[in-house]
């Protein structure tokens, strides 16, 4: 249901609604119904009565001015900041109807696209916490450093001082992400501090600072050796390392490249590897594609033989490594190679008794092509 507007009022002036909530959009926006069509209304919940105030610029959405009528299904969030931070979206929800509505979204997604599969049920990956975060860090009013996450939907920053889904790795990220932007805020740059929580301590990136000087390097090599972090890189180039930041990946320690990707959780990665071993079963031969540093390739290398490709040459020469140092394991040959370019071949992936497919986001149409026309078991 949507407020009427009177008659001559215009976009910009257009009143507070009362709506109400008839689904959980795909963002975990809650989606009204009104006049002009559908809207989406973040914090909210399926079947709640709600006050929401227009966005300009923005006709489909709205921000949240009160619940009305709130869900038997509504909990109070862990976090301070949430709602006002954009780091999560759902808190407020019951764990119950959320993974429901998690599962739908596969469900979904396959019957749009024809694909007849079972879909089990949603798989808790949380374990202790995030392993790794970028905080933002920007000149605010009156020229104050601010660094915290970007609000919802917005460019200006949510200073914080925690964060209840982080790993325990992570608990002083958000206080050295502080230190590391003081000495950096001369520079006047909006800056991206990469956090990774490893086993040796905090391996940390940042992005966005322009070239530093001399002086501004030293004080950041003085600062992360008082930080006691693993590493300190500047867009990936070195400025310090006390210790090479390595993660466990089944029998292997990975030494990782700067700004490699992981799993946000250690869980999920573990949950993720333990359903790829139990598909590829007892295939003596394999090949991954996408491997990345090596999540899946390094335990599969416990029972067969993997050969593993990726685009990320310094992340295939981290799988190999870390596979030429690990005892027991069966041979494993990491080779970068562009999949989007030049996909494994039918011909070649028919010498493997299983494929492991793990693609980015936008997908890889061509060497999905070549897994279907081969005789991959």
């Amino acid at each position: 249901m949507a407020a009427t507007e009177t008659p001559n009022s215009c976009s910009e002036q257009r009143v507070a609604e009362r709506l109400t909530i008839r689904e959980m959009g795909q963002r975990g926006d809650g989606v009204a119904d009104t006049l002009g069509g559908q809207v989406f209304v973040p914090f909210t919940l399926p079947a709640e009565i709600v006050t929401a105030d227009p966005v300009a610029g923005h006709p489909d959405r709205r921000t949240l001015a009160a619940v009305e009528r709130e869900s038997p299904d509504r909990i109070a969030p862990i976090c301070t900041h949430f709602g006002i931070c954009g780091g999560c979206a759902v808190q407020h929800w019951r764990d119950e109807p959320y993974r429901a509505w998690k599962r739908a979204l596969v469900v979904d997604a396959l019957s749009h696209a024809g694909v007849a599969a079972t879909v089990g049920d949603v798989i808790g990956a949380h374990g202790d916490g995030r392993r790794r975060m970028v905080l933002h860090a920007r000149r605010g009013t009156h020229d104050v450093l601010q660094v915290g996450f970007a609000a919802p939907r917005a460019h200006h920053i949510v200073p914080i001082d925690r964060c209840p889904i982080l790993a325990p790795g992570l608990d002083r990220g958000i206080a050295v992400a502080w230190r590391l932007a003081e000495p950096l805020m001369p520079t006047r740059k909006p800056l991206d501090i990469h956090l990774t929580a490893t086993e040796t301590g905090l391996d940390v990136d940042i992005r966005g600072s322009g070239p530093l000087t001399n002086k501004l390097q030293q004080s950041l090599t003085t600062l992360a050796s008082t930080l006691r972090l693993a590493r300190l890189t500047r867009h990936g180039d070195l400025i310090v390392q006390r210790e090479a930041p390595t993660i466990r990946m089944g029998r292997a320690h990975v030494a990782l490249p700067p700004g490699a990707f992981l799993q946000a959780t250690a869980a999920g990665e573990e949950t993720l590897a333990a359903l790829v071993r139990r598909h590829v079963g007892s295939a003596k031969t394999v090949v991954d594609l996408f491997c990345g540093v090596g999540p899946f390739a390094l335990r599969l290398a416990e029972t067969g033989r993997v050969a593993a490709f990726d685009s990320d040459a310094p992340a295939v020469a981290a799988l190999q490594r870390a596979a030429n140092m690990t005892a027991g394991l069966k041979p494993v040959v990491a080779q970068a190679r562009d999949l989007f370019r030049r996909p494994m071949l039918a011909s070649e992936l028919n010498a493997f008794d299983a494929a492991v497919f793990d693609p980015p986001r936008q997908g890889a149409e061509a060497q999905a092509r070549m897994l279907a026309q081969s005789r991959v078991p």
